[in-house]
């Protein structure tokens, strides 16, 4: 933006502007002085104004927020369940020293699923529906 913009209202005020007001309560219609002092030195910014805002959409936001969104929520299933399987099918191994630590894979893997699925049911909500734009 353009700085002469800005300060160009500023410039055209005088700095100090006496204004003269008749009184209907003032004994005889007297003149009240009233004085409103600006300083020559204040800026006046405007911000977001229609002329200077690009409205165009590119749409591209439209295709990208879902999809990362969905890959977030593919990735936040995926990455602890890709640990703990393993480990609780080495678990089942009778020789294995860990064979008594199957019910805790089990019950790790539900917690995860369960966890997992609470937080992609409100990202889901929230990015990927359109009603949600509009309540406001």
């Amino acid at each position: 933006m353009d700085e002469k913009t800005f300060t160009q209202q500023s410039a055209m005020v005088p700095p100090e502007e006496t204004v003269t007001q008749q009184t209907p309560g003032a004994p005889g219609g007297q003149a009240i002085p009233e004085t409103t002092e600006i300083a020559a030195h204040e800026q006046r910014k405007a911000y977001g104004t229609a002329k200077t805002e690009n409205l165009r959409d590119s749409e591209l936001w439209r295709y990208l927020l879902p999809t990362a969104v969905i890959l977030g929520c593919l990735a936040l299933l995926a990455i602890p369940l890709i640990i703990l399987i393993p480990l609780f099918a080495i678990s089942l191994d009778p020789a294995a020293a860990t064979h008594s630590l199957a019910w805790l894979w089990i019950t790790m893997i539900l917690l995860e699923i369960g966890a997992a699925a609470i937080i992609i049911y409100g990202l889901t909500k929230i990015f990927l529906t359109q009603a949600g734009n509009y309540r406001r």
